[in-house]
């Protein structure tokens, strides 16, 4: 109520606005809202709120405070500019990429004009001035409809520039908002595009003007005047310090003429107008200025030295003063103090003429005017030139008579005159001192900027002879650098290696070591401490110091190049001796200094820095220099990845810088890469600063060397779009370069250079300058072997060919006949690359990457159109990058390949240079990203592969029980005929089979579809796991439909048998009954005695009349014979006569021992042991016995089943043989095939025959009837006696029927049940892929550290596996109760699977005890299957009650359970382990020991994935020495290892080269299958090298041999670096 009465009283408010304490107006409002205008721009006011009761009354007022935005903060609002008047713009946030980068849609409001400019002036188009809103144009008319005479009323006083905005206050609003950096590159692109540019840029907000010197300072343009005495000559600056001749253009009140417009003509030859000016006929430039008036724009004349085409002899500058000189007196002053001429513009004099009259005027003065206007007073005229003094020489009219061509003819011969006059020249950067005096403010008089000029002008001031100063400051990339890079590369291609590989990269390794000691005793200079401090400096300025250095360098390098240049001209003519022509050229080369030498300096320090002690106070000091550099690159600035001088990268340097940047980005650091590659001087740096705005050097002086590398950042929200966070532009130095030429082996540095910037790119722009294809065939040549080596390590990069000066609108139809010569000369290169690679299945260019000729190429025109140095950018040309650029960005957001995270991007940089250095890349290449994708591609297809394994086990088992109970109540089939029902069998498994082939493809196929993980890294063994999945299916089905054929022959060899057993079993139950009927008639209580009495005679009477007959007993002997011919008839004639030399009775009972006869006699004394020490009959013996192991394992296995003999027992074994023999690693005569199969045959079949026998024991028919004689016996009793059978029954189908059911249930399953804890436990990489198996086997041995342990794996590494295997199935399940906790699981479910038999089985109201069983076992079916023998015992003379029975049973079966547990927990895990049908270690035995070649050289074990994998290879080799290896005059154990010979000069000899000497080079053309990369490092076999240093003298000792002459570097091996080395080879992290 109260609120309702006030509101009620309320009259209104008062607001009273004030400013500086004085009141300005006060105003009443009714309203909650009130609009106050009349206030001025920029200005605090405050206003006082009151609130006016209808008395009169006022309430206290409440404050509030405002200010006014500035007519600029409310223009620069409009343009959405108007937070980066206070916060900055930067170049590189300028430069990001985002959406707005690929697409062309036009200005849609004010907000975009800004950047459509930036965006277009970045890629220096020449249409970057043409800006408008594409709402201006838009018309509401209907054309159809409406009165005509209005709308052309309309048409006709429509002025159509109302809402436009002039270009300049644009350019002016830009240049305000931008930071010193940017607007230094706005001018120099904008002098690219021959713009002119501010000279002094005003702000209207202050009334102040700024002197742009700092923008304009990195403009450099080279010219000829007419006046120079060489004809050739040129001169080259920096605009800033060019003394050139300054004329200045004003206009004083109105002008009818258009000054902008004719200092164009003016500045132009009619054959090359360019609008250098904004002028009012352009696009905009009609527009009323709002803040660019007071803008004095530069721009100038540079004459070309072709008299016919200048329009000036002498380099002139041209000053345009935006507005009238009236208003901007000081703009006008300065122009009138610097200037040579200026130009007055006027209509009408009469006013304002005094404003000439500038007592500090240096220049000469020129009125302008217009007769024609109808302001224009020639009284006035003449009254301003008495007051002046001026003649008619200054006066210049356009009367009616005179035509614009004339006029500016006149013009010009006017500013030729003054140009005559050289006393005028003035240089921009002297121009700063009359600024300051007239209290214009300087651009580069900022603290930061001055403070950095002092810090770059110390270090550059010192430097008079460049070379020497090279030599003094910068010492460490010199000489020493160059032999470092030297011995880097000879460690990798030991090309003046002798005899000892070991020794000589041992000596390597210490000559390094000295050069880095070397490179530590130098002192850090004055200029490194200098540079390093001035980096040190915060952002803005170090900025500023880096831009004053490379402004000083490039004018230090420009200058004494010019020298050179001239005396190198003068020597070519007058010299003919080669000599000094060779020095002059190498002075020429080395003459260049730039910022790149100061960082590569530092690169040194820390690299040298890095081999002392981490403590020791010289290397803690240079640890921060890393994230210097990467600060660097996230500021814009490049970074050398190659060192141009020694073509070498610092990779410790490069890595940490890198890893340095990736943790300054996180988590945002996935990148793409962009490279180009092309012919030196042919653009590629101007290409790549047109299309991305960057700033790679494109200065005079010598061209860009090595390659450089520089970061784009991608806008937040185009993140996903590209997938990546920065981009990453590599600039490279020209293939083809002149001044490696004369080197040997500049093709082989041009294809080094090729490879690791191909490598290294997603996308590759092949830059050509010329239509002609003939004369691009080598870098062609060059840039297929790059491609083809990335094709065969996994990397997948596009490539663009970029045609440069291809200025015809039809060039792309025209050039289609190009196009095929293109491709096809790419095809003839392909094939002559991969003949050189040795991989000559690649025939086409298509074959190697993709590539399509209609959309692979670019057509691009010239540079500049016209003739420089006046000439603008070709609009043309930049339009075309643009669409380059577009495209490149397109295919960077499809690529299939995921985007590389920084550290990934460095594994990859430092794999690929590693490889580089080996001459041989394609077998040298390493990787981890590769390792770790391939690691990732095996993990997955074993757990597939297991799967699949699995299942099939699980089915087959299933199957055989189906088999093995065919027939009986537990096996339900429609199927009566036991043949058929294989058949049927053999269907089903096929169709499994097929299904999970199918799984097993699709999975590969979706695994290679997914872009994380770098899939298509492991590309090229999509093929090899591909043939590996459908190897398992042909494998598994052969050994389904063995197992299936056996098990089948097996019953049918027992069906016989069981109608025996059931007839017996028949006949004396029958005869049981007979006797208790004869008894109980007799009515003679008889004692338990007489009943045994009675029992024994009718036992004896009934067995003596049963038939005795049971299996037949065959002679294995002579079934085995005959699968073994069968198995060598196919290898000829003499196969069988030595299959007949000996009886199969008479082998295997001795060793087996390999002869040496044939073929290996003559070798044996030929085959030098300097290589192979170990004979090649003991490597022949060796291998025997590793089959004669396996297969007696085998037989061992089939034997404990004790099931009957069947041919496919030795048809499995004889596969195994023939699989082992037809390995490549080694060969063998049939001979040795004929004495090893019998061999292994003949203990096989003893073996077996014992088996047979045992088995027709157990299953004799008497024999088993006789095992049941006292269950009969107590039976016959029980039921004379009429005693309760339910308990006793319940018990004996438990123990007789159930338990084994159970048993044998729990124990088939343990198996993989095992083998899948220890897939997935703990420590289950282990078992993952043989890759890391053979980690976690080395690092076991590593930790063990005994010698026995390395004899073992070395001598005999098969049983050390099995072994090794077995003790870690043994440690896993021996821990804690998980053997425990799997089998009572399975226990668990039987007896639960029992339970509920026995309970569906007493609701089916059975009539008898027969009928419930019955149904029991059908209920338990084949899950778990009642044998038929024990079952039918079981009921035999079985008259028990089923109700009782069932309740008995029951109980009986918990008791079961319980028993069964109490055992298992008793029972020793040797014991439990023996018991499994499946032996866990088995499987993982064939799982981790793959293909099981080994290395020829080393012998050290194949770990490719997959079984059906076309290559071998191992992460790490060993030396010869540990394989028995010595030399033969020393008799010592050899230390070299493979990995290192294999790309040294030296050669071997052995049984597979017949004895003849064959270089290590070549060693692919012996063992075609085998992949031996070169050592990535001296580290990278430590593990090894450690190993043969510690126990030299016990393997020695173990040889027979004399202990190696072990290197001194290695006896410096730790336990902790052997560790190390091994975690880098397996790329473990």
């Amino acid at each position: 109520m109260l609120r309702d009465c006030i509101l009620g009283l309320m009259g209104g408010y008062v607001v009273r606005c004030s400013c500086a304490g004085e009141s300005v107006q006060v105003m009443k409002t009714e309203s909650n809202s009130l609009m106050i205008s009349s206030l001025r721009p920029g200005v605090d006011y405050s206003f006082h709120v009151s609130t006016q009761l209808k008395n009169g009354r006022l309430s206290e007022s409440c404050l509030i405070s405002a200010r006014t935005k500035t007519y600029l903060e409310i223009f620069l609002q409009g343009l959405g500019l108007e937070q980066h008047y206070k916060e900055k713009l930067s170049l590189s946030s300028v430069l990001q990429i985002d959406e707005k980068t690929i697409t062309d849609e036009p200005a849609k409001c004010l907000s975009d004009l800004p950047w459509c400019f930036l965006k277009k002036l970045m890629m220096v188009n020449v249409t970057a001035r043409n800006l408008k809103c594409t709402s201006d144009c838009e018309s509401d008319c209907d054309p159809s409809s409406g009165n005509l005479d209005l709308d052309l009323d309309d048409l006709v006083n429509s002025t159509n520039s109302g809402d436009m905005l002039n270009p300049l206050d644009i350019i002016t609003a830009l240049f305000l908002c931008s930071n010193g950096f940017l607007q230094q590159e706005m001018s120099l692109k904008m002098s690219m595009c021959q713009f002119s540019m501010p000279l002094l840029l005003p702000n209207s907000d202050s009334n102040q003007c700024m002197f742009m010197l700092w923008a304009m300072r990195d403009i450099v343009k080279k010219y000829r005047p007419h006046s120079l005495s060489d004809p050739n000559g040129f001169i080259e600056d920096r605009i800033v310090v060019s003394e050139l001749l300054l004329v200045s253009f004003v206009r004083l009140g109105e002008c009818s003429l258009s000054k902008s417009a004719i200092l164009n003509k003016l500045l132009s030859n009619s054959q090359q107008y360019h609008d250098t000016f904004v002028h009012r006929d352009m696009e905009g430039g009609d527009s009323p200025r709002r803040i660019s008036d007071g803008l004095v724009e530069m721009s100038w004349y540079l004459p070309c030295g072709n008299k016919n085409i200048d329009m000036f002899g002498e380099a002139v500058a041209v000053a345009n003063l935006r507005g009238d000189i009236a208003s901007f007196e000081t703009q006008y002053s300065f122009l009138c103090q610097t200037s040579a001429a200026v130009f007055v513009f006027f209509d009408n004099l009469e006013s304002q003429y005094k404003v000439l009259t500038n007592q500090h005027n240096k220049a000469q003065i020129f009125l302008v005017g217009n007769p024609q206007s109808k302001s224009f007073s020639l009284d006035a005229l003449k009254k301003v030139m008495a007051k002046l003094n001026f003649t008619k020489s200054n006066i210049i009219l356009k009367t009616k008579q005179v035509n614009d061509v004339d006029f500016v003819t006149n013009l010009r011969n006017i500013m030729r005159d003054v140009v005559q006059n050289p006393k005028t020249k003035m240089r921009v950067e002297e121009m700063a001192g009359i600024a300051r005096e007239l209290g214009i403010l300087v651009d580069k008089d900022s603290p930061e900027c001055q403070t950095a000029k002092q810090n770059a002008d110390a270090i550059t001031s010192e430097i008079q002879d460049i070379l020497q100063y090279k030599e003094d400051q910068l010492p460490l990339q010199g000489q020493i650098w160059k032999e470092l890079t030297c011995l880097e590369k000879e460690e990798c291609r030991l090309q003046k290696a002798g005899e000892n590989i070991q020794m000589y990269k041992s000596d390597l390794q210490e000559k390094k070591r000295q050069l880095r000691e070397q490179q530590n005793s130098y002192d850090m200079s004055t200029a490194m401490t200098c540079f390093i401090r001035a980096l040190s400096s915060p952002g803005i300025e170090r900025s500023y110091f880096l831009k004053w250095m490379r402004i000083n360098l490039d004018n230090l390098s420009r200058e004494k190049l010019s020298g050179l240049r001239e005396k190198y001209k003068e020597e070519s003519q007058n010299s003919k001796n080669n000599e000094e022509m060779k020095a002059l050229d190498k002075q020429l080369s080395n003459s260049s200094l730039g910022i790149e030498h100061y960082l590569r300096e530092m690169g040194q320090l820390y690299e040298s820095s890095v081999s002392l002690p981490e403590t020791k106070a010289s290397r803690q000091q240079l640890q921060h220099l890393p994230k210097l550099c990467a600060e660097l690159l996230l500021d814009g600035f490049p970074l050398e990845l190659v060192d141009g001088d020694a073509s070498n990268i610092p990779l410790r340097w490069v890595k940490d810088v890198l890893s340095q940047l990736s943790a300054l980005v996180q988590p945002k650091s996935k990148i793409l890469v962009v490279t180009v590659l092309g012919v030196q001087s042919t653009g590629k740096s101007t290409l790549l600063n047109t299309m991305f705005g960057v700033q790679f050097a494109v200065s005079s002086g010598r061209c860009t060397r090595g390659a450089f590398m520089l970061l784009i950042r991608v806008r937040e929200d185009f993140r996903k779009v590209l997938n990546c966070d920065l981009l990453v532009i590599i600039d490279t130095e020209g293939l083809k370069s002149p001044e490696l030429a004369q080197l040997d082996d500049s093709y082989e540095h041009d294809n080094e250079l090729a490879t690791l910037v191909v490598g290294l790119s997603d996308v590759s722009i092949i830059n050509i300058a010329m239509e002609n294809l003939t004369e691009i065939k080598d870098i062609l040549q060059i840039v297929v072997h790059a491609f083809l080596r990335m094709k065969e390590v996994g990397k997948k990069p596009r490539c663009q060919f970029v045609h440069q000066n291809v200025s015809d609108v039809s060039a792309h139809d025209k050039n289609l006949r190009d196009r095929k010569l293109l491709l096809q000369q790419l095809n003839e290169m392909t094939q002559a690359a991969a003949k050189m690679e040795k991989k000559e299945e690649n025939k086409n260019f298509t074959d190697v990457m993709e590539y399509n000729p209609d959309t692979g190429n670019w057509y691009i025109p010239g540079l500049w159109h016209g003739n420089p140095p006046m000439a603008p950018v070709n609009a043309g040309y930049s339009e075309a990058v643009y669409e380059l650029k577009k495209n490149i960005i397109h295919i960077l957001g499809e690529c299939e390949s995921s985007s590389n995270y920084i550290m990934e991007f460095l594994k990859w940089t430092t794999s690929l240079w590693n490889a580089v250095k080996h001459e041989n890349f394609i077998f040298s290449f390493r990787n981890s990203l590769v390792a770790d994708a391939y690691m990732k591609l095996c993990t997955e297809f074993n757990k597939w592969e297991w799967e699949f394994k699995k299942h099939m086990y699980t089915w087959v088992i299933n199957a055989e029980t189906r088999i093995e109970y065919f027939g009986t109540v537990a096996v339900k089939s429609e199927i009566s005929d036991i043949t058929e029902f294989v058949s049927h069998l053999k269907s089903e498994a096929c169709s499994e089979l097929s299904k999970w082939e199918t799984t097993l493809l699709e999975k590969l196929t979706q695994y290679f579809k997914q872009t994380e993980g770098h899939v298509h890294l492991v590309e090229g063994y999509r093929e090899d796991f591909s043939n590996s999945a459908k190897m398992l299916r042909s494998e598994t089905e052969r050994s389904v439909l063995y197992q299936l054929d056996a098990a089948a022959e097996i019953k049918q060899g027992m069906t016989k048998l069981d109608r025996i057993k059931e007839n017996q079993t028949n006949t004396l139950e029958q005869k049981v009954f007979g006797l208790i009927d004869e008894c109980r008639k007799s009515k003679v209580q008889k004692t338990e005695e007489e009943l045994d009495k009675e029992f024994d005679k009718m036992w004896d009477k009934t067995v003596s009349e049963l038939s005795s007959t049971g299996l037949k007993h065959i002679n294995i002997f002579d079934k085995v014979h005959q699968q073994l011919w069968k198995n060598l008839q196919q290898k000829g004639s003499h196969a069988s006569e030595l299959l007949n030399e000996k009886k199969l009775r008479e082998c295997g009972k001795e060793p087996f021992k390999v002869t040496s006869e044939g073929r290996w006699t003559k070798m044996k004394h030929t085959v030098s042991n300097w290589w192979y020490a170990e004979s090649h009959i003991a490597a022949v013996q060796k291998k025997a016995d590793s089959i004669i192991t396996a297969c007696t394992q085998h037989v061992f296995e089939v034997v404990a089943r004790k099931t009957n003999y069947h041919d496919n027992y030795i048809q499995e074994i004889l596969h195994m043989i023939d699989e082992r023999l037809n390995s490549k690693d080694m060969k063998t005569d049939i001979k040795f095939e004929v004495s090893l199969k019998q061999h292994i045959c003949g203990d096989a079949a003893r073996k077996f025959q014992k088996m047979h026998e045992g088995f027709i024991q157990v299953n004799d028919p008497r024999s088993c009837l006789n095992q049941n004689k006292d269950k009969y016996r107590a039976d016959f009793k029980d039921l004379f006696l009429a005693r309760d059978q339910c308990q006793k029954k319940a018990e004996e189908f438990t123990n007789l029927c159930l338990k084994p059911a159970v048993k044998t249930y729990v124990t088939k399953r343990l198996g993989p049940d095992i083998i899948d804890e220890m897939q997935t436990g703990e420590d289950s990489e282990q078992f993952s892929t043989r890759m890391f198996f053979q980690y976690s086997i080395l690092k076991h041995l590593l930790s063990v550290d005994q010698f026995e342990s390395y004899l073992s794996y070395i001598c005999s590494y098969e049983d050390f596996v099995k072994k090794w295997i077995f003790d870690k199935i043994v440690e896993r399940f021996s821990k804690g109760s998980k053997m425990f906790e799997l089998e009572d699981r399975h226990l668990k479910s039987s007896i639960s699977s029992i339970t509920d038999a026995i309970t569906k089985a007493q609701t089916n109201n059975n009539s008898n005890l027969a009928q419930f069983v019955e149904d029991i076992c059908k209920e338990l079916g084949d899950k778990m299957v009642i044998s038929p023998d024990a079952l039918g015992d079981f009921m035999t003379l079985n008259n028990a009650n089923q109700e009782q029975f069932a309740r008995w049973l029951t109980q009986s079966v918990e008791e079961m359970g319980r028993s069964l547990r109490e055992k298992l927990k008793k029972k020793h895990i040797i014991m439990r382990f023996k018991e499994l049908p499946v032996k866990p270690q088995n499987e993982l035995f064939t799982r981790v020991i793959g293909c099981g070649e080994k290395c020829p050289f080393c012998k050290v074990p194949c770990e490719a994935g997959g079984e059906a994998h076309t290559e071998h290879w191992a992460s790490i080799h060993k030396p010869d020495g540990l394989g028995t290896w010595c030399y033969s005059d020393s008799e010592e154990l050899t230390t070299d290892i493979c990995s290192s010979l294999v790309m040294s000069e030296m050669s071997f000899r052995c049984i597979d080269t017949n004895g003849e000497w064959h270089p290590y080079k070549n060693y692919r053309e012996i063992y075609p299958t085998w992949k031996i990369p070169a050592d990535p490092s001296l580290e990278a076999s430590d593990y090894w090298k450690y190993v043969m240093m510690k126990f030299n003298q016990e393997f020695a000792k173990q040889y027979n041999s004399k202990p190696a002459d072990i290197p001194s570097s290695w006896k410096n091996i730790k336990r902790e670096q052997a560790e190390k080395s091994l975690n880098e080879a397996f790329n473990i992290k």
